[in-house]
C-alpha cells in the first residue's frame, strides 16, 4: 500500500474522533466549543452548529478512510494507523477541553 494511504487513515481517525464530542453535545442540546465560536475553540457554539460540525468531521473521516487506498479492517497496519490518529486526537481534545472547562487560560 502507498504511504499516503496511511497518512489518510491517520487523519481519518483524528476526524472521526473529533466528530464524537461535537455530535454528542449537539444532539444532546448542549452548547460546545467549535472553531466557529468567539473566541475560536473556546467560546461555545449552538447545538445545531455542533451537529453540523460533527457530521462534517464524519464525512471527512469517511472520505479519508474509505476513498484513499484500500482500508481493510482485518489488516493490522491499517487499524493501528487509524487508531493512532484517533487516540492522539482524543488526547489533544481531552487536554484542550479540560483547559477550556477548568477556566485555566494558560493555553
Amino acid at each position: 500500500m502507498e504511504w499516503y494511504a496511511y497518512v489518510a487513515y491517520f487523519f481519518g481517525g483524528a476526524f472521526l474522533v473529533n466528530a464524537v464530542p461535537h455530535f454528542v453535545n449537539g444532539v444532546s442540546g448542549r452548547r460546545f466549543p467549535t472553531p466557529f465560536a468567539s473566541p475560536p475553540g473556546k467560546g461555545e457554539s449552538s447545538p445545531t452548529v455542533n451537529v453540523l460540525w460533527g457530521a462534517f468531521n464524519v464525512a471527512i473521516g469517511y472520505l479519508l478512510v474509505c476513498h484513499v487506498g484500500e482500508f481493510h479492517l482485518r489488516q493490522t497496519s491499517c487499524v493501528l494507523v487509524l487508531g493512532a490518529g484517533g487516540i492522539l486526537m482524543g488526547l489533544q481534545l481531552a487536554s484542550h477541553f479540560g483547559t477550556v472547562y477548568s477556566g485555566d487560560s494558560t493555553s
